[in-house]
């Protein structure tokens, strides 16, 4: 199965909850997710959704210099973030439940 579609709509909570722990610059970001598991995010999708991100309030940032290269970016959580995680976990959980009973049931599984 394709997970590009799958990745497209779940991309900002993915993006929310590797920044929930610990403040990232964009490629760190990418490297996080893909070390999760998500090897086909791609770099241009996750820079333009820690753009969205902040532009609709969620995440702080701030540049940190360096001696080796440009600057960095980096983006971390505010209280909006923080809750826009929570209700995003919950949708999300909701829709794995829903989705993993029925395709138990397809299958002929009592849950």
């Amino acid at each position: 199965m394709d997970t590009t579609q799958l990745l497209k709509g779940v991309l900002d909570l993915a993006v929310l909850a590797v920044l929930d722990g610990e403040d990232g610059y964009g490629y760190d970001v990418v490297r996080r997710l893909r070390a999760a598991g998500l090897d086909d995010v791609g770099d241009a999708s996750v820079y333009g959704t820690l753009r969205r991100l902040y532009a609709a309030g969620h995440l702080t940032s701030y540049v940190v210099p360096s001696e080796s290269g440009p600057h960095r970016k980096y983006y971390g959580l505010n209280a909006s973030g923080h809750a826009q995680l929570e209700s995003a976990s919950k949708t999300w959980g909701g829709f794995a439940d829903t989705m993993a009973a029925l395709l138990r049931r397809e299958r002929g599984e009592v849950a």
